[in-house]
């Protein structure tokens, strides 16, 4: 096997140990490049001066100009020197994640920042695949571990990948052998952490405007997807009908709370079970589950025809093509099951005796106010999906970053609570971000059904409740709306995972 010229400079770059920090870390075999022996390291061990050493020597050698920084020219012709030939995209990608003055290129500091981060989430992947943990990484393992990932290779396959990073010729990888091919590479949607932090959309907190989920090929092949999705379908409507009192609140605030008729939560339960009886708290209740299949079903096609259509030959798409692909696919579904968002509202907002049924409400809107009627609030219902859609997101990737960063020590499952409170949290921020549309979207699906109201529009809407209800009027429902979200993530996770194994989806 062609022996990498790189071997003996990146080897010596961090102490044999593999640990930058001098903390204790495990050697994974003294096979590679850097010779060190099992066990602790100490500072007493590998000094930091002898580090500092070896990191400005690697540093000179990259620094072709000899100006103290390295720019993407520099990297493309010292790495290209050591025997390590990185395409133009991995370099900026390399400039981007160390740059933190944004001057567009790496001074010694950030140079050796962005080593020790990226050493750090390699040491992760390498335990993560060393299933044995006997500090080396055989075919098998290599095999197994992308096998749970959903993506099937022959031992042959998993043997080319060894002989491009063995250097020894004993068809193992060590930590060195493995720290020495990718250190200098930029490493995105490492496996293990696509695997754990796979944002997942089972927590259904009754606003279907997340992203979809990914799917392995394996997943789409074997028929796991709509396995999946079933399960997701069947604990939103558990979560649903649970969480269904405070949703209808939610509504009756939105729509008929204001600075003269101030309604509080025990109130308005008092006056629905005295308006209607205890069955009334699950008015428009029936829609809303109903709606949760074909709205499931459209969002997931349009999404995967999009993403052929953004033409990614990723298995998984990087954060902006997430964003764009599951927007597109929210605005298709939301725009065909927009009517039954409609009656979900008329339903929760109808008095008793008003409709004997969901076909009963949908003759009289169609009778008294034609089709345009089942779409009224359809922009604002649109444009909420951005701000919601990107802020959970972005907000999901913050938290899962700064917990791999600080907390992420041998592995990066971040366990079932962790997960939890993320998708929680990122949920709760982009549901704040869209509330004021959602509200706007709310009465104007309401408003409709007034006789003799005059025709209100989006704009004229959220200048009146400014007007006579200042800011604090755009957010009328909110405490409800929150009060729901943590036991609807709860319900839908404990349905979600209980679904699974009946319908036999392996957990990973």
């Amino acid at each position: 096997a062609r022996r990498s010229l790189a071997s003996p400079v990146v080897s010596g770059v961090l102490c044999p140990c593999g640990s930058p920090h001098g903390s204790a870390a495990e050697s994974g075999g003294g096979g590679g490049g850097g010779g060190g022996s099992a066990g602790s390291c100490g500072r007493s061990l590998c000094e930091a001066s002898e580090q500092d050493r070896r990191l400005r020597t690697l540093f000179q050698k990259l620094d072709v100009n000899r100006d103290g920084a390295l720019c993407i020219h520099d990297l493309a012709v010292g790495l290209g020197r050591l025997g390590l030939h990185r395409t133009e995209l991995d370099l900026r990608k390399i400039v981007k994640a160390g740059d933190k003055d944004l001057d567009g290129q790496l001074d010694f500091e950030e140079f050796v920042h962005y080593l020790q981060d990226h050493e750090k989430k390699l040491r992760l992947v390498f335990k993560s695949l060393d299933k044995k943990n006997d500090g080396r990484i055989d075919a098998q393992e290599i095999v197994q571990s992308l096998r749970d990932l959903g993506v099937k290779i022959s031992e042959q396959q998993a043997e080319k990948i060894l002989k491009s990073m063995d250097k020894n010729g004993t068809m193992t990888i060590d930590w060195n052998e493995w720290r020495d091919y990718h250190l200098l590479h930029p490493v995105e949607n490492i496996p293990e952490i696509i695997l754990y932090w796979k944002h997942s959309t089972i927590f259904d907190v009754g606003e279907n405007l997340t992203v979809p989920d990914e799917f392995t090929v394996e997943e789409r092949q074997t028929g796991m997807w709509w396995r999946h999705l079933v399960a997701g379908g069947g604990a939103g409507a558990v979560s649903r009908t649970c969480t269904a009192p405070l949703d209808r609140l939610k509504v009756l605030m939105q729509v008929h709370a204001s600075r003269s008729n101030n309604m509080c939560i025990i109130g308005g339960f008092t006056q629905m079970i005295r308006e209607g009886g205890p069955r009334s708290l699950w008015r428009g209740n029936g829609i809303n589950v109903l709606k949760i299949a074909p709205e499931s079903a459209i969002k997931f096609m349009a999404y995967e025809q999009i993403k052929r259509f953004i033409g990614t030959d990723q298995e998984m798409l990087r954060i902006h093509e997430r964003l764009l692909a599951g927007s597109l696919a929210g605005a298709i579904a939301q725009s065909s099951i927009y009517p039954m968002e409609v009656l979900k509202t008329r339903m929760a907002l109808r008095k008793t005796g008003q409709y004997s049924g969901m076909l009963d409400c949908a003759k009289n809107i169609l009778a008294k106010e034609g089709m345009a009627a089942f779409y009224k609030g359809y922009i604002p219902n649109m444009l909420g999906i951005i701000p919601y859609a990107g802020i959970d997101l972005a907000v999901y990737e913050t938290l899962k970053n700064t917990w791999l960063q600080r907390y992420a020590v041998n592995s990066a499952d971040p366990g079932v609570f962790v997960l939890l409170a993320c998708g929680t949290i990122s949920s709760t921020c982009g549901q704040l971000a869209s509330y004021p549309l959602a509200l706007v979207r709310t009465r104007m699906q309401a408003q409709a059904s007034v006789e003799g109201a005059p025709e209100v529009t989006m704009r004229g809407l959220f200048k009146h409740i400014l007007k006579t209800e200042g800011a604090f009027g755009l957010y009328r429902g909110l405490a409800p709306n929150f009060m729901k979200v943590i036991p609807a993530v709860s319900i839908s996770y404990v349905v979600y995972e209980n679904l699974k194994m009946t319908l036999g989806v392996d957990s990973r």
